[in-house]
């Protein structure tokens, strides 16, 4: 488990800022609404996400890489749905920059995401 959850860490601080870095430093400059550029960059830091849970976090598991991939694309849009509502409840409610916003909104959903890709998305084999 120690493993799992420096890995785990270590791909999500990886894929958190491909998507704090694709928001913040080239979508929304380009004239991107924030939450527009939220999408985008979400769709770019899942790739980052599965390959690096896939081949570091739960190798060990020896999950079957398409069946893990659609699996994790549903707990990362689960969470991407919380994310984003969060998010706009943090925009619309609150002074934050929505930087700090963003930033507040990955860490608070890492947990979720963890327990439900290790016990379903990148289970064994025989778990269905």
């Amino acid at each position: 488990m120690n493993r799992e959850l420096f890995w785990f860490g270590a791909v999500g601080v990886t894929a958190m800022l491909v998507h704090l870095a694709c928001v913040s430093l080239i979508l929304v400059p380009l004239g991107l609404d924030p939450l527009i550029a939220n999408l985008i960059a979400f769709l770019i830091a899942f790739q980052v996400s599965h390959a690096g849970h896939q081949r570091l976090t739960f190798s060990h598991h020896d999950a079957p890489v398409a069946r893990s991939r659609a699996r994790f694309f549903g707990v990362a849009i689960t969470s991407f749905i919380i994310n984003e509502l969060m998010y706009w409840v943090l925009l619309r409610f609150t002074p934050l920059d929505y930087r700090v916003a963003l930033a507040i909104v990955l860490v608070a959903v890492a947990a979720l995401t963890f327990v439900i890709a290790r016990q379903w998305a990148f289970a064994p084999g025989e778990n269905t």
